[in-house]
Order: structure tokens, then sequence, then C-alpha cells
């Protein structure tokens, strides 16, 4: 299945989750498309499985492919293997780019890095799914650094992640350690994900 391009808004009140972290999605109709206002059904299990799976996926911005194989990766990974696939989802390049304040959107930030304007320890990237580990910097291209969209993007950034150390001057970030599962995400139910995929 492909990357879903449709309208924000629309899924995330199918969700009734908020997929760019803001909650403005839900402000605008707090009710699931077609409801208005009906009784909703109680979900089966395989159905709550799935929405998380979901809200999971659209947060991200990932195919049904890239997140089955993220979980396969974590499975392989020693510890919790919930967490360890959603720390390693929030350590996806184009997500910390986004984190960062590099990019309004995760969308944005993953066309920053296809068109080859994030470097990694000073080396140009063009993979989104590139996975940043700890100790390595995020940069942006001399080009990139002069976008206004960049520019007013970094300027309305109130606060960064604990786990990323960002220089204003040099306009940099590095990963000092791996995010802790408290720190994103938090409304999210990853142990259903599990169950979802080890069906």
């Amino acid at each position: 299945m492909s990357r879903y391009t449709g309208p924000v808004y629309k899924v995330a009140r199918r969700l009734n989750y908020s997929i760019t972290e803001t909650g403005k999605e839900l402000k605008k109709r707090p009710f699931a498309p077609g409801q208005h206002g009906m009784r909703k059904a109680k979900l089966s299990e395989y159905a709550l499985q799935l929405r998380e799976k979901q809200k999971v996926r659209f947060n991200y911005g990932l195919t049904e492919k890239q997140l089955k194989n993220t979980f396969i990766k974590a499975k392989k990974i020693k510890g919790i293997m919930g967490e360890n696939f959603l720390i390693l989802l929030e350590t996806r390049l184009d997500n910390l780019v986004y984190r960062i304040g590099f990019a309004e959107s995760k969308k944005q930030a993953r066309q920053l890095v296809s068109h080859r304007h994030i470097l990694v320890d000073g080396k140009k990237l063009n993979i989104p799914s590139y996975q940043v580990e700890v100790g390595q910097t995020i940069s942006l291209s001399e080009k990139a650094a002069k976008f206004k969209i960049t520019k007013e993007s970094i300027e309305s950034v109130l606060v960064r992640p604990n786990y990323l150390e960002f220089d204003k001057e040099k306009l940099t970030a590095k990963l000092t350690r791996l995010p802790k599962r408290e720190e994103f995400l938090s409304d999210i139910k990853e142990n259903l994900i599990v169950e979802f995929y080890n069906k």
C-alpha cells in the first residue's frame, strides 16, 4: 500500500487522533466523518489494534510495508518490542528533522531529506528512513538554511525534545541519547500494535 497523501484532517477525525500532534484537526470538527453525533459502535479487539497501528502509520507518514519492516527490525532488538518499534520510528531521519524544527510538518521534513538538503555528520543524505544513531549530528545544507520557510519553522519552535541538543548559531542538532518512551506519543498503546502484527 502506498503512502497516504490525502487530507490529514479527515484521517485524524476518523481515528479520533491528532496526526500532527497539535490537536488542530480535532478542534475543527470534533466527530468522525459521516457520524454527525451518532452513537459510536463498540470496536472489536481487532479494530482497536488496527486503529492503533493506523495512528502510528499516519503520524509518521509511512506505507504499510515500511511500518511492518520497522516492526520486524524491532523484534531483533533486545528489550520491550513495542517500545523498540516506536523508538526506531522516532529516530528516523525525517522525523528528527521535524522534531528539530527544520520543517513545519513531517511531510515537509521528508521532502527536505529527499531533495538532499539535510546532512548527517556533514554528509548529505536523501534517505528519509535513515536510522540516526546516538552521537550523530543533523544539519541543513547552506541552501536550505536560507529558505524562508525553514527560517520561520526554526523560529516557531518553543520546545525541542530533551534527546536533541540544538545549536542555534550553527543550525545543528545532535542526538544525545535514545528517546525515552514517555517523551513521545504518550497516548499510543503500542502493545495493541504488537498484538496486531503478532497474529
